[in-house]
């Protein structure tokens, strides 16, 4: 094993020796409204990164390693390990009666593929901290376009979730039931969104970066009677730092 991991620093230095990596630093606000009655929205800092050198990458809070694929001219694609976090819940203080949701970290397997300026992601992802059993799976297609300075990054993204997933953070045990809640099981569904990456650049190096998103909660998830709005509307403001080395 010890020998396994000096080989992959010696080939991720011969790599990054060989080409010069582009990296993207930056901060932002992150706000996304909640469905749930009563609940305030989430509003809070954002790291920015964004980095891909064929080995690793990040981009924006989601991190990976590739461990097969290709990039050609005109496509690439690959499959990779993939991690990042979920935001997303309640306190057991904001809805009466009901125990806390927790924010958590998702990790499982990706593919994404490229061609000219179209887009494919298909990510399996699993709770990693084992707060609750659930799994999702997330397929986004996407286009990007220049309009002027502006740089847009549109996508439709589909998000089947698994019956435990919609159960942890729309579901209400019989120990949480009140007269006017009672007590709710749904089984899986299907979450549809769209969203746009924007960047809009002040100088050589220096970016305005946007992320705005709506998502629809599937059928099972507004059934819910925890839940009042069968949208979360998100959005991220930022500016970013791009350089080389």
């Amino acid at each position: 094993m010890r020998y396994l991991f000096i080989f992959i620093l010696f080939f991720f230095n011969l790599h990054a020796e060989q080409t010069k990596q582009k990296l993207t630093l930056g901060l932002g606000a992150y706000v996304q409204t909640q469905p749930y009655k009563d609940v305030e929205s989430i509003v809070l800092p954002s790291p920015v990164i964004f980095f891909d050198n064929g080995i690793l990458y990040v981009r924006w809070t989601r991190a990976g390693v590739y461990f097969l694929g290709d990039v050609q001219d005109e496509y690439s694609w690959g499959f990779s390990l993939t991690a990042q976090p979920r935001v997303y819940g309640y306190g057991d203080s904001d809805i009466q009666g009901m125990n806390e949701r927790k924010n958590s970290w998702e990790g499982g397997i990706a593919f994404s593929a490229k061609a000219d300026k179209a887009y494919l992601e298909i990510i399996a992802l699993t709770d990693i901290l084992n707060k609750h059993d659930l799994w999702i799976l997330n397929t986004e297609l996407g286009y990007d376009f220049k309009l002027g300075n502006f740089s847009f990054y549109p996508s439709l993204v589909l998000s089947y979730q698994s019956s435990k997933f919609l159960d942890y953070y729309y579901g209400v045990t019989p120990s949480e039931e009140l007269p006017l809640r009672g007590e709710y099981t749904p089984q899986e569904g299907l979450q549809l969104g769209i969203q746009t990456y924007i960047n809009y650049p002040l100088t050589d190096k220096l970016s305005v970066f946007a992320n705005i998103k709506i998502d629809k909660l599937s059928q099972e998830a507004t059934n819910s009677p925890l839940v009042d709005d069968a949208y979360i509307y998100s959005g991220l403001c930022s500016l970013i730092y791009t350089f080389e080395y």
